[in-house]
């Protein structure tokens, strides 16, 4: 058995059990990926695919535990070398970072602000998406974190930490008649079309189930990803706007007014997460702590360490919580955390 082996293993159950996209991958032909499957196969004594003709179809019980075992030795492996590159140059480096919009745009910049000082030999690399693209990349093993809200059951294999917590806001013109209220009602909010994210951001149709709830319906004219676009439309008259808190901020949207909507709509956890069984090196462990201050190293290793999600939610259930306001003067930094 070779680490190679294991390697064309891993990249073919990554890429879905298509062979070519593998070998494309990992720049190598068809033919010799497979050759390399059927001596693993052969050593092993039974079948890890299930094949129709040439194509893979399924992966068999057996080799459903062989797959498991495959990516834990690729992943110490990796660790190997990590501690290789930490011992040898602790400022080098890179740090690949998976997030959605509202992350990158408006909650990340000033941490990787001071991360860029304090490591500014360190190469960040970040992927902006969907959590369902975020998730992809995760699986692919192309993120060391993946920074999002909601959506947990699609990072099963990742250790997930609550960084803040945060509410929704009601954005529209200054001369919207919601802009005279100061606490409105959903049904009051549903006598407009409404422009928000894309449903996959918050969870599945999160907002219609709330209406529904109320007896309403809503009527959602457009949705989005991005929360300075949802803004655009507002500007245009096309509806409510409907975005998380720390996307409002009166020095840049001086013509939208405001409106609380906690009182209204659950509050939301945006959580940080990183690979089941990776190494963090010391930069990525400084990473976490300017993002969340809460989550102190020891804490993060004991999660690390913790057996499965149950056990990391135990551990962290009697850390203070931060919310993550929204802006409301001008004089305010922008992100401020405030304490529960």
């Amino acid at each position: 058995m070779k680490l190679q082996q294991l390697r064309y293993l891993a990249a073919i159950v990554q890429n879905g059990l298509n062979i070519t996209a593998a070998a494309t991958r990992l720049r190598t032909s068809q033919p010799a990926l497979s050759k390399q499957i059927k001596l693993l196969e052969d050593e092993l004594g039974f079948d890890i695919f299930v094949r129709s003709g040439r194509t893979l179809t399924d992966i068999t019980p057996p080799g459903q535990q062989v797959v498991a075992h495959a990516m834990r030795m690729l992943r110490e492996a990796q660790n190997i070398k990590s501690i290789s590159s930490g011992v040898k140059d602790r400022d080098r480096g890179s740090l690949s970072i998976g997030t959605t919009h509202t992350q990158a745009r408006y909650v990340l910049p000033s941490v990787i602000e001071r991360f860029r000082s304090a490591y500014p030999r360190i190469q960040l690399h970040l992927h902006q998406g969907t959590s369902e693209q975020i998730a992809e990349l995760a699986k692919m093993q192309r993120l060391d974190f993946a920074i999002a809200t909601g959506s947990k059951e699609l990072f099963a294999q990742m250790v997930l930490l609550p960084c803040y917590r945060w509410h929704r806001r009601i954005i529209v013109p200054l001369h919207h008649p919601l802009a005279e209220v100061g606490r409105p009602t959903l049904a009051q909010l549903a006598a407009f079309p409404i422009i928000t994210y894309v449903f996959s951001f918050t969870g599945p149709s999160s907002l219609n189930e709330q209406f529904a709830g109320a007896g309403l319906t809503v009527d959602v004219a457009l949705t989005a990803r991005d929360a300075d676009v949802i803004k655009t439309y507002v500007r245009l008259n096309l509806g409510v706007g409907i975005v998380a808190e720390m996307a409002v901020n009166p020095v840049d949207d001086p013509d939208l007014a405001s409106i609380d909507a906690s009182h209204l709509f659950p509050i939301h956890t945006t959580w940080i997460g990183f690979p089941r069984g990776a190494l963090l090196q010391h930069h990525m462990f400084d990473f976490v702590q300017l993002l969340a201050p809460h989550l102190n190293r020891r804490l993060v290793e004991l999660a690390a360490d913790a057996d499965d999600a149950e056990a990391v939610e135990a551990l962290l259930k009697d850390v203070p919580l931060p919310v993550r306001a929204a802006q409301n003067t001008a004089g305010r930094p922008r992100g401020d955390l405030v304490g529960v």
